[in-house]
């Protein structure tokens, strides 16, 4: 009887033995799971439809991230509701890794600016880098007998309510700079809403619109080929490459600067090597020269703040865009 309880006994501390290196195996193979991230393609949604500063943004890092990550990166542009529709979408999105968002400033003023949005800026996001920032523009079609922001200005008091204007949608800076100009000049003019700066852009080159105020990297091309013309940057100082034109400052309109941001967002709860091993391959793409020349050809500066730089940024500018809609009166139901 003795032997036989002592079998038992020894039978039972090689099946505990057993089960605990099991317990160990698995948990590595997790780890190790997660640190191949990642095992299949990514998704990167993109909040406007094509040919805008956001659109830009993402077709330049997919390719080279795709290849420091090993597996594609796959851009889907889902526009609409100035951003909204793919940011909620992403929001509810599996904090996997392989959907992630690509959004401008709008992420950031949509929720002051619209009635009802359906994500938290603060809540729903793990931020990840902001690629690029630039300022907006505003252009006139190549066309048009307006040569300068003072020349719109005058047409525009002489004819209160006769000039239109387009932007790349409402909840998007170069909207808010158009309402901004508005407010600090005293001119009425018509805004005409385009669901992405890519239909927008088309309005402007067949002159369908009298003004349109863009993010400079989305047509900056168009500025240099001589169909759209710019009268006017919104940064604080002249735009390295539009040195003969002024700023709003300089115009004498103060307190009416604004640039845009294009940043990656992972949807909460992603875990955090995976947050920071997307952040240390952006960082390093955003670092090599023949990308940062791809940006500036595109109108943008290549910025490359990481998680916590950007995290601040959010939690700077939700609350100041949120006091210029409500000082200017804006919100969309």
């Amino acid at each position: 009887m003795s032997s036989i309880l002592g079998s038992l006994t020894v039978s039972r501390r090689t099946l505990l033995t057993t089960l605990a290196a099991l317990i160990a195996l698995n948990a590595f193979t997790l780890k190790g799971a997660r640190a191949e991230y990642p095992e299949r393609p990514i998704t990167l949604i993109v909040c406007f439809p094509p040919g805008g500063g956001a659109d830009i943004s993402a077709r330049l890092i997919n390719t080279p991230l795709g290849d420091a990550l090993g597996k594609p990166v796959i851009i889907e542009n889902r526009g609409g509701a100035g951003g909204n529709i793919a940011t909620a979408a992403v929001a509810r999105a599996r904090p996997d890794g392989y959907t992630l968002l690509m959004c401008s400033s709008a992420f950031v003023v949509n929720p002051s600016l619209y009635a009802n949005v359906a994500y938290d800026p603060y809540k729903d996001f793990m931020p990840i880098m902001v690629l690029a920032v630039s300022p907006n523009v505003f252009v006139v079609p190549a066309q048009s007998a307006i040569k300068t922001m003072t020349e719109f200005l005058s047409k525009a008091k002489a004819n209160p309510g006769k000039l239109n204007w387009t932007s790349p949608g409402a909840g998007t800076t170069p909207y808010l700079a158009g309402e901004v100009l508005k407010l600090r000049t005293g001119i009425n003019m018509v805004h005409i809403p385009y669901t992405g700066a890519g239909p927008a852009t088309v309005a402007a080159l067949s002159a369908q619109v009298d003004l349109y105020c863009a993010n400079i990297g989305s047509v900056s091309a168009m500025i240099k080929a001589g169909t759209l013309r710019a009268i006017a940057v919104t940064s604080k100082k002249r735009w390295p490459d539009l040195p003969d034109v002024p700023t709003l400052d300089e115009l004498g309109i103060k307190n009416a600067e604004s640039d845009t941001f294009q940043g990656i967002w992972a949807p909460a709860g992603t875990p955090k090597d995976v947050v920071d091993r997307l952040a240390k391959e952006l960082s390093a793409i955003l670092a090599r020269p023949d990308i940062k020349e791809r940006y500036a050809t595109s109108g943008f500066l290549a910025a490359a703040e990481p998680p916590d730089v950007f995290r601040a940024r959010i939690a700077h500018e939700v609350p100041l865009y949120k006091e210029i809609i409500d000082k200017a009166g804006l919100k969309i139901k």
